[in-house]
């Protein structure tokens, strides 16, 4: 569902109009005397972004001292509408040399009329792109006296990047040395009980690209035949040479990315923006390899002593490691005092949330670091409960390259 916003408003923290532009004929002109009425004068403007008065709905975000407004009368996309605010004040800092303020808006009226009526077309977003806008819209801003940044790049060839054909690459780029760098950081988040069986267990997974190409490369990134997504598991059942299958449950593509080739060939194809970027994100809830095995011992030792051995044991590739490894262990909330003895890492008892928390940088594969603690308690009157166990939780970004094959074509 797109924005369709009937009007924007920029207004000083005095609630006074700096600049607004009416999209639609559907709202009038007394709008912004609602959002001062009913928003700003009864001090509520801290407390929820999105309000709605009478038949229009007003998003608004504070930018330095300016209030950014966007009213809509219609059911509208809240997140697609702060995007395009988000977007379109980054737009101007590139015209302004990286200052947005009441001052930079006083000084650049014509200006930023002139972005407006380009970067939205009766209440709907059209292109936002610093790079693809400056090449017909050359009129330069005034810059804060405080600021260095250039207001612009030359950007040549603007046909093609008019046209929209590629927003996100200029052309005429040329590198002495072709090179692509690609990283797959996944987060998993683990929650086992006290007697070794996994309560919950998901992958969220990023693909990080740095390239430094010359010309307009056409890349190809293809997934490797045991994923496939959630959608075309529930229409028809494909089984792979092994049997087994990755399931993504979700994923989200960078702009670059052509969705039709990889809805037909699932292959992921784009010609890539310069530099670093983020290709895809992907979810995966089932069918994921445990990585390591947690294996507890506990022995209370009378009324106040208590013995925790824990061996976490790394069951992925030697040359692989898992970086940021966080275990945290229960212990009883009447906890006096402990002491640790670690193979790696680091652990100390957090008192707030009553676990010893053992954190190790950097875990390779096929280890078996061991914690071993000594409790004591504290010695109470009343009858002492039994002690439930809570379960153990480890946190961790494991670096890998099982979901990928690369390849590439320029």
């Amino acid at each position: 569902m797109p924005v369709a916003a009937s009007a924007i408003y920029f207004l000083n923290l005095r609630g006074d109009v700096l600049i607004n532009r009416l999209y639609r004929d559907d709202v009038g002109g007394n709008m912004v005397d609602a959002f001062r009425m009913h928003i700003m004068q009864t001090k509520e403007l801290g407390t929820c972004p999105v309000k709605q008065i009478g038949g229009c709905s007003f998003f608004y975000m504070r930018i330095s001292n300016v209030y950014i407004v966007v009213v809509v009368s219609s059911n509208a996309n809240v997140a697609c509408a702060f995007k395009f605010v988000v977007e379109a004040v980054n737009l101007f800092k590139s015209y302004f040399g990286g200052a947005f303020d009441e001052d930079a808006i006083r000084n650049n009226f014509v200006l930023i009329y002139e972005l407006l009526d380009e970067i939205m077309d009766f209440g709907y977003p059209q292109n936002l792109s610093p790079e693809i806008l400056k090449l017909y819209i050359t009129q330069k801003g005034v810059q804060s006296p405080f600021s260095s940044k250039p207001t612009d790049k030359p950007v040549p060839n603007a046909t093609l990047q008019v046209t929209g054909a590629v927003g996100w690459r200029r052309e005429g780029l040329h590198y002495k040395k072709n090179e692509v760098f690609l990283d797959i950081v996944e987060s998993v988040n683990l929650l086992m009980s006290s007697k070794g069986s996994v309560l919950r267990c998901d992958v969220t997974g990023k693909v990080l690209m740095k390239c430094f190409l010359s010309g307009m490369p056409d890349l190809k990134l293809g997934l490797n035949d045991k994923i496939g997504l959630e959608k075309e598991a529930q229409l028809k059942s494909r089984p792979t040479k092994s049997g087994k299958s990755i399931e993504l449950d979700d994923v989200t593509f960078h702009q670059c990315v052509n969705l039709t080739r990889f809805n037909s060939e699932k292959t992921v194809s784009f010609v890539p923006p310069d530099g670093e970027f983020e290709l895809m994100k992907y979810r995966i809830t089932e069918g994921v390899t445990l990585p390591f095995r947690v294996l507890p011992t506990i022995k209370e030792l009378g009324r106040t002593r208590m013995e925790i051995n824990v061996k976490v044991k790394s069951v992925f590739g030697a040359k692989m490691f898992a970086l940021g490894v966080v275990i945290k262990i229960p212990v009883p909330k009447q906890t006096a005092k402990t002491r640790f003895q670690v193979t790696s890492g680091r652990a100390k008892y957090n008192a707030s949330i009553d676990c010893l928390v053992w954190k190790i940088k950097k875990f390779p594969g096929q280890t078996e670091p061991t914690l071993s603690a000594e409790v004591e308690l504290i010695s109470t009157i009343a009858e002492k409960k039994s002690w439930t166990r809570p379960p153990i939780q480890m946190e961790f970004q494991s670096l890998c390259l099982r979901l990928l094959d690369y390849e590439s074509d320029f």
